[in-house]
């Protein structure tokens, strides 16, 4: 294992790492760094920091935080996908020190794991992410957003709806890595566009995608499409551990993502 992987949230458990070297070394990853499937997944902290010393991105430039409580539409793919998301863009929001999306995402994940069955498990992470914005207590927020996620995605494996957890983390990770393209576009870095490298974990949703799209009852327009965009990602991140992605393949990668995030928000 030694590419560096992204997701913003999703897949990970937050943490702060106290003096972050400016290129990810996934050997000196903080302890609370996760394997997922054989695929190792930084914690965002460390993305994020990683980012800082690249150039102090404007996070307020990168939100696209939602307006009040989003209502859930759709099919469960659809809303677990629209949960992972809204998830991310919490973690954005948190680096823009925005209370008041902060608020709104809280919230709004209320209402989408209410249309998934999971609101007991989230109603007092959620409340607590209200909170821990009013007060301004970032770190705690964090931590907050990190349990809702966890306990979302416990309390679908015990209603034996273990493929609409992943959803959940595939839209976080979507949503994620059009942020981070976004913010190496404004900046482009070849150190910032590395974090993109990530061929194990698209083959990892690679082939949770080809499982669900078995699945009747998992069958909706956007597997495929997203399947699609997947396959369009994997040859811009660079196949070869030296090669340097470029501001043309990052602004690629992007645009992808953007398209995936834009279907999975839209009715």
């Amino acid at each position: 294992m030694t590419k560096s992987l992204l997701t913003l949230a999703i897949l990970s458990s937050t943490a702060f790492a106290d003096d972050p070297a400016p290129k990810i070394d996934i050997s000196k990853l903080p302890q609370q760094t996760q394997m997922v499937d054989e695929v190792v997944v930084p914690v965002p902290s460390e993305i994020f920091t990683v980012l800082d010393k690249l150039g102090k991105p404007n996070w307020t430039a990168v939100l696209r935080a939602p307006k009040g409580t989003l209502k859930s539409f759709g099919t469960e793919p659809q809303i677990a996908l629209r949960l992972g998301t809204v998830i991310a863009e919490g973690f954005v929001a948190v680096e823009a020190e925005d209370a008041t999306a902060v608020k709104d995402i809280g919230k709004s994940v209320l209402s989408l794991a209410t249309a998934l069955s999971v609101d007991k498990e989230v109603k007092r992470r959620a409340n607590a992410i209200i909170g821990a914005a009013d007060a301004k207590d970032w770190k705690l927020v964090r931590k907050e957003l990190d349990g809702a996620l966890r306990e979302v995605k416990d309390a679908m494996k015990s209603l034996n709806s273990e493929q609409l957890s992943h959803l959940v983390s595939l839209g976080g990770w979507l949503r994620g890595t059009e942020a981070l393209c976004d913010v190496v576009n404004k900046n482009y870095s070849k150190d910032g566009a590395d974090l993109l490298r990530q061929q194990m974990l698209l083959s990892y949703f690679d082939g949770k995608l080809k499982v669900m799209s078995k699945d009747k009852a998992l069958k909706h327009v956007l597997i495929p499409k997203i399947q699609a965009g997947l396959t369009g990602i994997q040859p811009l991140i660079g196949l070869s551990p030296d090669a340097d992605i470029s501001a043309k393949s990052v602004k690629e990668i992007g645009d992808i993502t953007a398209g995936l995030v834009k279907a999975i928000q839209t009715k």
